[in-house]
């Protein structure tokens, strides 16, 4: 089977965030379940040329003129990753804008040429795909012109995230020469905007997102984002697929920003570990005190609101009730930098690094008795995934992703792996962090062990991801 990824990032070659590192994985997962995968990306200007080859060149018509696109190809690990070369992508510093705050003004026509460019690189290159596979709104235009083309080719089209629709001005859609159609467009008669995502729901054969939870949830008004309607028409096409996560790079035994490293065999290096960040992050050292991380972005999805918000807030009350160490570290909303900033001077059981730092993180993860994740959403959520390898308890609220993922430990002794609580308010978050708190605390040693060591043991490898994908394949193609 061929299958044809269609992305605006991908590792090893660009990424903005988890987007990229589903592709690259997946891709490579399922090269290795002989599948034959290609990846169409845009070549940004950032992306190293070295070890690419040539590729075909095409052209095709687009804002009333003719677009003459080359190509730069290279293989990595058995999988095809084709850049398209075009001033759109190579002269520009970012992906979608020069900082993620500033998105550039003509993204519509930038990933509108992505879209446009997928069946004339197909006829290019002569590659037979069985399967187009589009990722969230910059690809959304893709399963529309396909169908327009009126090609034989099936569509598969993920949404990673549904609040990110790549909304624009309706009369972008005049610069491209496509056929103007209402399912293509969304608002009312007098606001109607182009809404690419709204065009790839409608149009591809099947619809998957990145957990089974947050596909059900998504066809609700509360998480639908003025989608659900559609995505409830097309219910029986639509499918929730777990992402995986890398265990080469998640490998506590293995982890190169650590050692010694450590296994659910060998739990002992995981409190050495704990001893040194601690050191390194100016915490208390004393061994019963627990250490709960948080490595986010500091937004309001992920729950930074219900803990920053108001005086006292949560967290400030935690940090005064509780006898335990807090280590959290991300960027984003700088209401929420300063607040933590502010917290950081006022209490010496919390370290709040306003940075992001790949070698932190994996420390982190790796020395923490628990991993506080309070999203108000999270379609799939990677860091709960990582922390179980790593044999540090999530508590998370029990929607999308993390519902699908981590077992309340008060729920199910037997399985259980985590807490979790249902309600996004801030008693409920303070309740569930007091439960481990109480669990580390009080437990038998051997039961807390116990724990850790079914969530080392729980398997969240891409190979089960892959799997579920060439079902859904097998299940369209011709």
């Amino acid at each position: 089977m061929n299958v044809l990824m269609v992305t605006s990032e991908t590792v090893p070659f660009s990424k903005s965030g988890g987007l990229a590192d589903v592709i690259g994985a997946l891709s490579f997962a399922l090269q290795k379940s002989l599948v034959n995968v290609k990846v169409l990306m845009p070549m940004y200007s950032f992306i190293d040329t070295k070890g690419f080859r040539n590729g075909p060149k095409f052209s095709f018509d687009m804002l009333n003129k003719h677009i003459e696109v080359t190509t730069k190809v290279k293989t990595v690990q058995n999988v095809e990753f084709v850049g398209l070369v075009h001033p759109y992508f190579t002269k520009r510093k970012g992906i979608y804008g020069d900082t993620s705050f500033t998105p550039y003004p003509d993204n519509a026509e930038r990933f509108a040429l992505l879209s446009m460019a997928v069946l004339p690189y197909l006829e290019a290159s002569n590659y037979k795909a069985d399967i187009i596979h589009c990722h969230d709104w910059p690809t959304g235009l893709v399963p529309y012109i396909v169908r327009e083309s009126r090609k034989k080719i099936k569509t598969v089209y993920t949404i990673h995230n549904l609040a990110y629709q790549g909304e624009f001005s309706k009369y972008d859609i005049l610069l491209s020469g496509l056929p103007i159609k209402e399912e293509i467009f969304s608002g009312g008669v007098f606001n109607s905007r182009l809404n690419m995502m709204k065009a790839g729901l409608s149009y591809a054969d099947k619809i998957t997102t990145v957990s089974p939870s947050y596909a059900e949830e998504i066809t609700g008004k509360e998480q639908g984002c003025g989608l659900d309607w559609l995505l409830k028409k097309r219910e029986e096409d639509l499918v929730g697929i777990i992402n995986g996560i890398d265990y080469k790079e998640w490998n506590p035994m293995k982890d190169k920003f650590f050692s010694p490293g450590f296994s659910e065999k060998n739990l002992k290096n995981k409190k050495l570990l704990k001893e040194e960040v601690l050191k390194e992050f100016g915490l208390s050292r004393e061994p019963d005190v627990p250490l709960i991380s948080m490595i986010s972005r500091l937004a309001d999805q992920k729950g930074f609101a219900e803990l920053l918000n108001g005086s006292p807030c949560l967290l400030e009350q935690m940090l005064i009730k509780q006898n335990s160490n807090y280590i959290i570290i991300g960027t984003g909303d700088k209401r929420f930098e300063e607040k933590l900033k502010e917290l950081d001077n006022k209490y010496g059981n919390l370290s709040a690094r306003i940075v992001f730092s790949n070698s932190v993180a994996h420390r982190v993860e790796g020395a923490s008795d628990f991993f506080l994740m309070p999203s108000r959403y999270e379609p799939c959520g990677l860091n709960q995934m990582y922390s179980l390898h790593y044999g540090t308890l999530p508590i998370v609220h029990a929607t999308g992703g993390l519902k699908d993922t981590v077992i309340d430990i008060g729920e199910d002794k037997v399985h259980g792996q985590g807490f979790s609580f249902s309600r996004m308010v801030p008693e409920e978050i303070e309740k569930a962090v007091d439960r481990a708190i109480a669990f580390y605390s009080n437990a038998p040693k051997e039961e807390f062990e116990g724990a850790r060591i079914r969530a080392m043991k729980e398997d969240f490898t891409w190979v089960k991801s892959a799997n579920s994908y060439k079902v859904l394949y097998n299940s369209i193609a011709n």
